[in-house]
């Protein structure tokens, strides 16, 4: 029957009946952005303390300096300490930093002129967004002067025929995606901090997400871009075009750069249709071989309307239903897969689910599985996958590492590391995207100890290098990672990526400690 899924239950199990009348779902609501996630009360120590690091000799705001503030963004100038306690302190609560004062410019020009009065007087700063990054990158280490771009959240405009949406590097991805979806058009990229994170933070880390395996990464999509480089001199690089071919692709230096050549402020970015039918299935594995036959089954069967594919293990769903009270639907399973299907036409995307899940069935690489097409529904699988970070920081202090490999190769850290840390841990999970080999390992105790990061470090970033793989796959490199850089990339091109630095940024004011070793 048109427009009815063959397995539209609630839970289906190993079974050949087609059609089963749906059962009744629980709605959960999925908070719009989440911000400093862990629960503990106590602030993290100051981060040059619990790193052992030292204050580069970076000149100290004065009042002079203060006034200039004023006079470029009057009224917009921060120096409340309770007002800037949360943009000092990471989304986790895992770093801190001690800058004493917030500056919120509106437009290109207001951060011009901060930053070539900052790059005269060797202030350094650390541009911020929405704050929601897991590595550090986004807050200060000690005194750096913050420059938000929470004002900076203005649509320029946006080609109905193209789709090329120019807009403010301070929109929120959410917001945005609103926005387009009134004009027939989604983003390419989504994320679970969508409602707090800002674009440009987006780009300056190169985010990946949960849509990559549909519209590949930031560095396709995106157009070109408007940034401010560290003597307050303006990159004008925003066009829309699909194709240009002259000269260096200038962009692609400041996308990844983590803040740390310049500030971005201002995207174009390619925005593709808005899917006319949306489907999610969650699929229950006894296994994560069983999990790796299952996504190279939808890739056969789903090809053009797979939009996404997770994976979580059942040390997730544990932590999911225990601290924010989600409700599994299905019977308790080893691995789980989230699969989204996306499309123009309902009948099409349904057919070809409903082929797949019974050729899913017939080889028992699945034991359960719920499918769901309204958005509420929807809504109350994906909260099963994107909200893991937000239940992982309710379970204690947090060691998180984003890593890609070999996608056959990606549980097999978890279980390693699993054995490695016995009852040193208090949980140790793996989830993560199968479409791009992206794995999220993650491990909690119950709070920082310097004996499990020893047992942590080196061993994974070795264990990764190993396999081929990356230290971060997605989530940049930030303060925590930066040191281990050469785990991934060559002597040779952290030498270029220094010199890069350093011709851009001869004075280091530009997000210090952040992304690369210093060249010293």
């Amino acid at each position: 029957m048109r427009g009815t899924l063959k397995f539209c239950s609630m839970t289906w199990a190993m079974t050949r009946t087609i059609r089963i009348p749906m059962a009744r779902w629980r709605k959960v609501t999925v908070p719009s952005g989440c911000r400093l996630l862990c629960v503990t009360p106590a602030d993290p120590p100051p981060t040059g303390d619990r790193y052992n690091v030292s204050r580069l000799p970076f000149s100290e705001v004065t009042a002079q300096d203060l006034n200039y503030f004023e006079q470029v963004v009057p009224g917009r100038v921060v120096t409340d300490k309770e007002v800037l306690k949360s943009h000092n302190i990471d989304w986790l609560r895992t770093v801190r930093g001690n800058g004493k004062v917030l500056l919120k410019p509106r437009n290109t020009k207001e951060v011009s002129e901060i930053l070539r009065y900052c790059n005269g007087r060797n202030l350094a700063v650390t541009p911020q967004g929405g704050n929601t990054g897991l590595v550090g990158g986004s807050v200060p280490v000690f005194d750096e002067i913050i420059i938000s771009t929470a004002l900076m959240d203005q649509v320029i405009s946006l080609d109905n025929v193209s789709g090329a949406l120019v807009c403010q590097a301070g929109c929120i991805l959410e917001v945005l995606n609103q926005y387009l979806e009134r004009h027939g058009y989604t983003m390419p990229l989504d994320l679970g901090a969508k409602g707090s994170c800002h674009i440009g933070g987006n780009l300056a880390t190169n985010a990946g997400g949960l849509r990559l395996l549909r519209y590949g990464s930031l560095r396709g999509s995106v157009l070109g871009l408007e940034a401010v480089l560290p003597d307050g001199s303006i990159l004008n690089c925003l066009n829309s075009l699909r194709k240009d071919n002259t000269g260096y692709d200038l962009k692609q230096l400041f996308i990844g750069s983590e803040g740390t050549l310049g500030l971005i402020t201002a995207v174009s970015i390619l925005c593709p249709r808005k899917p006319n039918s949306v489907n999610v299935a969650l699929l229950g594995c006894e296994s994560f071989s069983r999990v790796l036959q299952v996504f190279t089954m939808c890739r056969d069967h789903l090809g053009e309307i797979l939009s996404a594919c997770e994976f979580f293990d059942a040390a997730c769903m544990k932590v999911v239903k225990k601290h924010l009270k989600l409700s599994n639907p299905l019977p308790a399973n080893n691995f789980y897969v989230l699969i989204e299907t996306s499309g123009s036409s309902a009948y099409h995307d349904e057919e070809k689910l409903n082929n797949f899940l019974s050729k899913a069935l017939d080889t028992s690489l699945i034991t359960s599985g719920t499918v769901a097409t309204d958005q509420s529904k929807i809504m109350s699988l994906w909260a099963l996958r994107e909200r893991i970070t937000e239940a992982l920081a309710h379970d204690g202090y947090v060691y998180k590492y984003d890593l890609s490999m070999p996608v056959e190769k990606l549980y097999e850290l978890v279980e390693e590391t699993r054995i490695r840390l016995g009852t040193a841990a208090k949980t140790v999970v793996g989830y993560g995207h199968l479409g791009d080999g992206n794995l999220h390992l993650n491990v909690t105790a119950e709070s920082h100890s310097d004996t499990l990061m020893t047992a942590l470090e080196p061993f994974v970033y070795e264990w990764t290098a190993k396999h081929k793989g990356s230290i971060s796959a997605e989530h940049g490199l930030g303060f925590k990672k930066k040191d281990h850089i050469h785990y991934s990339k060559s002597g040779e091109a952290v030498n270029l990526m220094q010199k890069i630095k350093c011709m851009l940024d001869p004075k280091g004011i530009m997000n210090p400690y952040k992304t690369i070793p210093s060249s010293d």
